[in-house]
């Protein structure tokens, strides 16, 4: 039996959709399966151990990424095509059955959105898979010892980025009474953007991982961490599926649709709700300033603190 997973190019949505393969995965345990995705999470879905084969589709002018995805799966017969991205590939290639996404704006987490394409009405909580040799990696570049915060500061969009600055004052805030590790994550590309908490925090507590190493080794790094404070981004999804305290910062985005999703899983936002800042007369969607500077420092130590609290109660 052979399953083609279509998924999406940006990485925060494809992490959602690693929970909807573990399901299909668990369902049908003798199928192999192809997963298309975009190039940037791909190194995600290479360590699945039901996965043969991983698609990266680089997009091309003219819809050429699609043209070469339907080269490359027009010569299997695939007993199931799973298209999360809602395209016409599903009916031009050979296939015993298929289940495309359709579009929808009920208010719902994403991933129930993603379910729908199977006729679901359950949400699956992502799922990421690590090789020993990435473990290795992590347990190097994040060696056991005193607590390790970590710190996903940066987004794809920067109205949506809250300032390095006070993810500076986060993160000693947070770290004061235990002498705890810093691990700050993102793209070597977004480097200048945090040069400000990178100056702030102590040169001898803080791991410095931006640009350092590929997302799944990332994911590895994060189920060693002990708290997750970011942006809404694929990092922040990464640290939901490893199962860590995940705090995520919310503005311009809607938590309703995108929150981190997960038993240790919390939100925060600043007074004004999403549809207040995306309905106000001066929005502008293609703005890069941060949209979020109503969030205080002070509600999102206590935010953190209290989920910190609650995990720690559970264990």
């Amino acid at each position: 039996m052979r399953i083609l997973f279509v998924t999406a190019s940006r990485i925060g949505d494809a992490v959602l959709s690693t929970g909807l393969l573990a399901h299909l995965a668990a369902t049908y345990p003798q199928a192999r399966f192809t997963v298309a995705c975009g190039a940037p999470a791909a190194s995600l879905f290479a360590a699945a151990p039901f996965v043969e084969k991983v698609i990266p589709m680089v997009k091309r002018k003219r819809a050429g990424h699609w043209r070469d995805l339907w080269k490359q799966s027009v010569g299997t017969w695939w007993s199931l095509v799973v298209d999360l991205r809602g395209s016409a590939l599903a009916y031009v290639v050979p296939t015993a059955r298929r289940a495309v996404l359709k579009s929808s704006w009920e208010p719902k987490h994403r991933l129930y959105h993603l379910s729908s394409a199977l006729g679901l009405d359950q949400a699956f909580a992502p799922v990421l898979w690590n090789t020993p040799e990435q473990i290795a990696r992590a347990e190097c570049l994040l060696p056991a010892g005193s607590p390790i915060l970590a710190l996903g500061p940066t987004a794809n969009w920067g109205a949506k980025q809250w300032p390095a600055e006070r993810f500076a004052q986060v993160a000693l805030a947070l770290t004061a009474d235990n002498d705890g590790r810093i691990a700050v994550f993102g793209a070597e590309n977004e480097r200048a953007s945090v040069q400000a908490l990178l100056a702030a925090i102590p040169t001898q507590r803080t791991i410095d991982l931006i640009g350092k190493v590929d997302l799944a080794t990332v994911h590895a790094c994060l189920k060693r961490a002990s708290l997750y404070v970011g942006n809404d981004s694929g990092l922040m999804h990464m640290a939901a599926a490893a199962g860590i305290p995940t705090l995520g910062l919310f503005g311009p985005s809607s938590e309703i649709f995108y929150g981190p999703f997960g038993p240790h899983c919390a939100h925060v936002r600043g007074p004004r709700s999403f549809e207040d800042i995306c309905h106000a007369p001066d929005y502008d969607y293609r703005s890069q300033e941060c949209m979020m500077l109503d969030l205080e420092v002070d509600t999102v130590i206590a935010a953190a603190r209290t989920l910190r609290d609650e995990c720690e109660a559970e264990c």
